[in-house]
């Protein structure tokens, strides 16, 4: 994508009044919360809103079948269910098949794969794009599929692999979802550079949800340890944003992230569709926070920017 073309078509669009985004009250009015599998579910599971999307993690701590179980439970209250599924915690061929099945019979259409933080896959796959060869062999069911990116370095994976991995498993996919960052310029920049590799996937920017420091440590308890440590390698930057904000003020709200990235979605030279929140399985203080910004006069309308803002 050329900064310079798309800069001049948004400078137009704005000139004729063509307006491609859409209001941030639209955008958090059906919201998409990740949660993790934990035991204390029952705390939080009736806090979730009415007809949200809700994705539930796949972790070593807690594996495949932890993730399962939770699914088949909100499916079951009628909520909008997205499990992921950790190619390097899939067995093989048959276990996926189990897999795809169980979620089939539980009229389950979208799933989000990922490779998985397991540094010795448990069988047959080591990565995202080998499951979804492997489902596409299997002739699944699913209309839509979710796979990650990140804008930020990967601790163990190089920018460039990062990239031509989801190149590759776009032929499989339907959507993206970009892990946590707490810089919205460094958000949109990796959007302006996949978009220039090819990559024409739907976005959805993930935004760390609100979390006060007792909750976060309970949740860090539950998934263990090692699991906390990965997530933390995983996301440097959220690790020092997140830990300086609760030390100083106790806890984490995505206001302003959200504020300065809700220009773009809608927006398209973007493919910027909504946002996925990381709740911590904090869903009572996230849904207080969507409350509070769907409420009016409380950011309701997402300011219209200026041509593109400087980043196309």
């Amino acid at each position: 994508m050329d900064r310079s073309r798309t800069r001049r078509i948004s400078a137009r669009d704005a000139e004729t009044g063509d307006d491609s985004g859409v209001a941030l009250g639209e955008v958090l009015a059906q919201p998409r919360y990740e949660v993790i599998p934990t035991k204390g579910a029952d705390e939080w599971v009736d806090d979730l809103p009415e007809g949200a999307k809700v994705t539930v993690t796949c972790s070593p701590a807690q594996g495949i079948e932890s993730t399962l179980r939770l699914a088949e439970r909100l499916a079951k209250q009628d909520f909008r269910v997205v499990p992921h599924i950790s190619a390097r915690l899939v067995a093989d061929k048959a276990h996926l098949e189990e897999i795809t099945g169980r979620l089939d019979d539980l009229g389950i259409g979208e799933i989000f794969v990922i490779g998985g933080d397991v540094k010795k896959p448990v069988g047959a796959f080591s990565s995202a794009f080998e499951l979804l060869s492997a489902m596409t062999d299997l002739g699944h069911g699913f209309e839509d599929i979710g796979v990650g990116g990140y804008p930020e370095r990967h601790p163990l994976i190089d920018d460039d692999t990062l990239r031509r991995a989801l190149l590759d498993k776009q032929t499989f996919a339907t959507y993206v979802v970009s892990q946590m960052c707490f810089d919205p310029e460094v958000i949109i920049d990796w959007v302006v550079d996949i978009r220039r590799r090819g990559i024409s996937l739907p976005v959805l920017v993930g935004v760390p949800g609100v979390v006060n420091k007792k909750r976060l440590l309970q949740i860090s308890r539950r998934i263990g340890v090692g699991d906390s440590a990965r997530f933390l390698r995983k996301h440097s930057g959220l690790a020092v944003s997140l830990l300086a904000d609760l030390f100083r003020f106790g806890g984490y709200s995505p206001d302003g992230l959200v504020r300065e990235l809700a220009p773009y979605v809608g927006d398209r030279d973007y493919g910027i569709v909504g946002f996925h929140f990381y709740t911590f399985n904090q869903v009572e203080g996230m849904e207080e926070w969507r409350r509070r910004m769907l409420a009016p006069g409380e950011g309701t309308t997402a300011p219209r920017r200026k041509g593109s803002g400087g980043h196309l």
